[in-house]
């Protein structure tokens, strides 16, 4: 169904390759497909895809909590649903929504979350989204998707239309974030890829921070650290068959966009925690506090995200052991 010549979608935003780019030129090929948004349909790139098949397209306005009951619905008719919001209102504004008639009465419903992490920077900690791997991951039956590029992103979304149940795909970063994927891969719901090998520590990240993850390993090596690099794709089903591969490492490190409570890091920790052999866990990323608004790269300096940072703790951590 999908080409897989991932080039046109390198460098873009991961909604603007997902809705402006791969879904028109698909939806053909997915009679059942229909597109809801939250008054979503400019931040989203859904212009094209209005213009060319305006009959799968249906815009609810600024309502996440009637987007969800409309998608239910059309879900239980039949349909494929694609709901469109802000991540930090599709998640927390909808969550009883989602839990009651995704999660419970078990309609296919996918449900896109726009900017999620800190992307919408001056809109203050009204609109940061940090909390919705926590609270997605926490609905029986939901899969959660957390791609780390554009072209990841319509990866995601193609094997997302397959899945049987619920999905929740977090976009984060924009066009400038680094690039993790110019061609196609092996992209399987619940299986990570190693991006990277390393003996000395290993990291995994989810969303926008792989790529800085990637750049935070070139860092390490330049000091003799030899670091492994995971892309969690999928927050669930988590992955523990790379956790199990990757225990000789002296080191595990998370690294998320997200509250360290309740995302990745937790993901692991559930995991490891239950187990014998496995070494220390380094959390990266939101530490259980609100942050001070400001552009996305203030940010992520704030919360110590960006790839020397992320170096400069893992080393910091490395000599402590």
């Amino acid at each position: 169904m999908i080409d897989y010549n991932l080039e046109p979608y390198v460098g873009q935003a991961q909604s603007t390759a997902l809705f402006g780019m791969y879904l028109p030129d698909q939806i053909e090929n997915n009679p059942k497909v229909n597109v809801l948004s939250a008054d979503m349909s400019v931040a989203a790139s859904l212009d094209r895809l209005i213009c060319q098949y305006p009959e799968h397209f249906t815009e609810i306005g600024i309502a996440e909590q009637n987007l969800i009951g409309i998608a239910a619905g059309m879900a239980s008719e039949g349909y494929v649903p694609v709901a469109v919001a802000q991540a930090a209102f599709i998640s927390m504004r909808a969550f009883e929504m989602v839990r009651q008639y995704l999660g419970y009465m078990q309609n296919k419903v996918v449900l896109i979350g726009l900017n999620a992490g800190f992307y919408l920077q001056y809109f203050g900690n009204t609109h940061y989204c940090i909390e919705d791997l926590a609270i997605l991951r926490s609905i029986p039956g939901m899969t959660v998707l957390s791609p780390a590029d554009a072209g990841e992103a319509v990866m995601a979304f193609q094997e997302s239309l397959r899945c049987k149940g619920s999905v929740y795909i977090r976009l984060t970063g924009g066009s400038q974030i680094p690039v993790v994927y110019h061609e196609r891969c092996d992209f399987e719901i619940g299986k990570n890829i190693v991006l990277r090998e390393g003996s000395d520590v290993c990291i995994f990240a989810t969303g926008a921070c792989v790529g800085h993850s990637l750049l935070a390993a070139d860092i390490l090596k330049e000091s003799g650290i030899e670091a492994k690099v995971v892309d969690v794709h999928t927050l669930k089903p988590f992955d523990k068959d790379t956790v199990e591969l990757s225990k000789n490492c002296k080191l595990f490190v998370s690294v998320e966009e997200h509250n360290v409570i309740g995302g990745l890091g937790s993901a692991i920790a559930d995991y490891i925690s239950t187990m014998k052999g496995f070494p220390p866990l380094l959390k990266l990323g939101v530490h259980d506090t609100f942050s001070k608004a400001g552009d996305y790269d203030y940010l992520m300096l704030q919360h110590r995200l960006t790839p020397e940072m992320i170096a400069e703790d893992i080393k910091r951590k490395i000599m402590s052991l």
